[in-house]
């Protein structure tokens, strides 16, 4: 019995710790609760695995990027503060020649080759040891809005060219700046402006990627802004300066085959020339010939750019047995001497005898003697008035004295040398007397002398 009773309490203790374990354990749901968590936390932390690192790389490049950028200049790779200033610029020498046309070389204002230089904050000159490759770019007319650019501004500037159409510039688009200069030999544009929205074009140089790895930076350079016309415009653009054998019509205002050009045609002004003779002689006759159509404000337009005519050295001799006068291209007396004297603006001259030579001398122009010595005919004059000094012809006691009276014109014992006057260039007349004497034939400005 004894032994029964032992058993029965070994299984009643066993069976008691099999219900204590099994009251310990946790539920079943639980377990299946925390099973199915864990694995969905590992599927999205997989997934989510990805999308961090990208994001953890873009913002560690950005950082990165915003505490250094490229320098303004990006041709020379090297990394710097983000407000840092430029060390040197760039500059155009001079401005452009214009007006310009598609296809047609570009110069500077004196037609030679563009230059640019390199420059410091001051404006000057630098000579760096090393060479710099540049860009040659076409930019848009209105940029910038400022003195101030970035160098992202400055390349989203640039203007393309047209779908279909060559490059937009076309020659020596690359340079390479040494000893402080760069020489652009031939560049042309090969569309014209009108299609963009300022309708005008810059020319830009900037510093060429991979260009150079000296640790400066370099600021953009860029011309005026300009006009780009298409070459058939160069057929009909005006000349500035015109040349005597210009055709009239590259003058402002009168426009090719238009109303004023036929009018001057048909009084055989064909040239630029004969233009400013008239305009010399008797300007109350050419503004006759353009008529009411020329308004005053377009004479003085076409008047101007004719005056800017380069003469050269052409002059020209009208004499007769009592006179000597030497004339320039446009009929401008440079030099007069009747009856043995050598006159000038400061003796009182006849007008209207003298203005009446003046006129014969335009009348029979082919027939003038042509010199292009100017000293030598300023020379000979002076020769040919002592031989009148010596002569005392006949012809010239009575006759031409007796002219001179009868316009009230006295004699004067004293004559001034005129070559010292011609020297100077022009002179205002006395109240009363037009003529002028002038210093040389190549004289931009002109002054009607009548």
């Amino acid at each position: 019995m004894a032994g029964k009773r032992l058993f029965q309490d070994l299984d009643s203790d066993q069976e008691n710790k099999s219900d204590k374990r099994i009251k310990s354990l946790p539920p079943l749901s639980s377990v299946l609760g925390a099973f199915i968590t864990e694995n969905t936390m590992k599927s999205f932390s997989s997934a989510l695995e990805p999308f961090l690192r990208k994001v953890v790389r873009q913002e560690v490049e950005y950082g990165i990027s915003k505490r250094f950028r490229f320098s303004r200049s990006s041709s020379f790779r090297m990394e710097a503060p983000e407000n840092t200033t430029p060390t040197f610029k760039l500059m155009f020498r001079k401005n452009l020649m214009k007006p310009i046309f598609t296809g047609s070389k570009i110069s500077d204002v004196d037609t030679n080759q563009l230059e640019i230089i390199l420059v410091d904050d001051s404006n000057n000159p630098v000579n760096l040891d090393r060479p710099i490759k540049l860009d040659i770019v076409a930019l848009h007319g209105d940029f910038p809005s400022d003195d101030k650019w970035s160098s992202d501004e400055f390349d989203g500037n640039i203007v393309k060219e047209r779908d279909g159409k060559r490059p937009l510039l076309t020659g020596d688009v690359s340079v390479t700046v040494r000893n402080g200069v760069a020489t652009i030999g031939e560049i042309e544009f090969t569309d014209n402006s009108s299609w963009i929205r300022s309708r005008r074009f810059r020319i830009g140089a900037r510093v060429a990627k991979g260009g150079s790895d000296q640790g400066v930076t370099v600021c953009e350079a860029m011309t005026e802004a300009i006009v780009v016309r298409d070459h058939r415009g160069e057929l009909y653009k005006k000349h500035h300066p015109p040349m005597l054998e210009d055709e009239v019509w590259r003058l402002e205002k009168i426009g090719k085959d238009g109303a004023f050009h036929k009018k001057l045609s048909s009084n055989q002004i064909k040239t630029v020339q004969d233009f400013l003779k008239l305009s010399v002689v008797n300007p109350e006759e050419l503004r006759q010939i353009l008529g009411p159509g020329m308004s005053d404000k377009m004479w003085e337009v076409a008047l101007k750019h004719a005056r800017e005519c380069i003469l050269g050295n052409k002059l020209y001799i009208s004499k007769g047995p009592n006179y000597f006068m030497i004339l320039n291209p446009i009929c401008e007396v440079m030099k007069a001497m009747i009856d043995g004297h050598d006159f000038s603006t400061q003796e009182a001259l006849n007008q209207r005898y003298v203005k009446d030579l003046v006129q014969e001398a335009y009348l029979k122009w082919d027939l003038l003697e042509e010199r292009t010595n100017e000293a030598a005919l300023l020379t000979q004059g002076d020769e040919l008035d002592h031989q009148y000094a010596a002569g005392q012809s006949h012809y010239q006691n009575m006759e031409i004295n007796r002219s001179y009276q009868q316009n009230g014109y006295v004699q004067e014992s004293v004559v001034t040398n005129n070559l010292a006057i011609v020297n100077e260039g022009y002179i205002t007349t006395p109240p009363g007397f037009d003529i002028c004497f002038t210093g040389s034939s190549s004289q931009n400005n002109h002054i009607n002398p009548f």
